[in-house]
């Protein structure tokens, strides 16, 4: 197969990790690419009409839990934390806590810029009060936030269940990272979504729009788009299955027909009936969840749940670091 013309400047405009993640995740079987590529702006803007739909009960549940636990959590966390979100996209559910918990500050991270910038721009007019101190940055590793909160305490926010697209080594190891980044004295709210039903969970991620699919099938349109990438994208189909032995819910991409692509020069050959495994959900019970927080330096305080259970959020405090022998 020839080699594609790459535009001048196409291919080094692209992220170093991304070329690296994509070609590694192509290159080995089963054939994988991290679930954080979904995220240009196109994949935030098709995320966010996912959380509006009939089926995907995790956005609805989790507001209408923050709106009731306000009162409480206010207590809980007292006033003047800077608050530091952890993959922000367009910070739906930001206000109510932002009203809630009154911060000095909002720190929003996230690895799309061009959505974060309006994101903050948006979150900025409604709170015109405010210090946004917008973070472009990979939040898996341990940051070092703006030196202006650097001796304000701080309330971590991870909304969404967003813990579940990582295996749980990944998932600690992402714990103790915030833990690193947000420092001594801090706290964590974070959601968490629960096991249910099969017939509650599928649909949530495989819509009956199809505005799941397009999601998914977005991330091969970006690796076109920003690697050069000669994927014949109507020969994959979205599928999302219940792996009910590891708890998760799995998001792949499978080819429909044998077909040959080339990204960035490098040639695949994908047979029909073979996935792309691009993203996982994992669902969490009430000790699972208090036992993957404990292993990532965090001491839970708190929980709440809506009355299905479908859902949780729970407040934790950072552990003291212990001293080296």
């Amino acid at each position: 197969m020839l080699k594609p013309e790459i535009e001048d400047g196409q291919a080094s405009l692209a992220d170093p990790q991304f070329r690296a993640d994509v070609l590694a995740g192509l290159a080995r079987r089963p054939r994988a690419i991290p679930a954080r590529w979904f995220y240009d702006h196109r994949g935030s803007e098709l995320f966010e009409d996912i959380t509006d739909l009939p089926e995907y009960y995790p956005t609805r549940t989790e507001v209408a839990l923050l709106e009731s636990l306000c009162p409480e959590l206010h207590q809980l966390t007292g006033e003047g934390r800077a608050v530091v979100e952890f993959g922000s996209g367009s910070s739906t559910k930001t206000p109510t806590l932002l009203k809630c918990v009154k911060p000095s500050a909002y720190v929003p991270i996230d690895i799309s810029g061009d959505f974060l910038r309006e994101s903050s721009r948006t979150l900025s007019a409604a709170f015109p009060d405010l210090l946004v101190l917008p973070f472009e940055a990979d939040f898996t590793r341990t940051l070092t936030l703006p030196h202006t909160i650097k001796d304000a305490p701080k309330l971590g926010f991870f909304p969404g269940s967003t813990i579940g697209n990582l295996i749980p080594l990944a998932a600690v190891d992402l714990l103790r990272a915030m833990r690193g980044s947000l420092g001594e004295g801090a706290m964590l709210l974070i959601g968490m979504d629960r096991i249910k039903d099969e017939a509650v969970l599928v649909p949530a991620y495989d819509d009956s729009q199809g505005v799941t699919a397009a999601f998914n099938l977005n991330l091969l349109e970006r690796i076109n788009r920003e690697l050069a990438g000669t994927i014949p994208v109507d020969a994959f189909r979205h599928r999302a299955i219940w792996n009910d032995d590891r708890a998760r819910i799995e998001m792949h991409l499978e080819a429909t027909r044998n077909v040959s692509f080339t990204v960035e020069g490098r040639a695949f050959d994908v047979e029909a009936g073979e996935t792309i495994h691009t993203e996982n959900s994992h669902k969490y019970g009430p000790r699972d969840a208090r036992i993957l927080l404990r292993s990532g330096g965090w001491t839970p305080i708190r929980e709440w749940t809506d009355d299905e259970g479908k859902f949780a959020v729970i407040l934790a405090e950072a552990q003291a670091e212990r001293p080296a022998p």
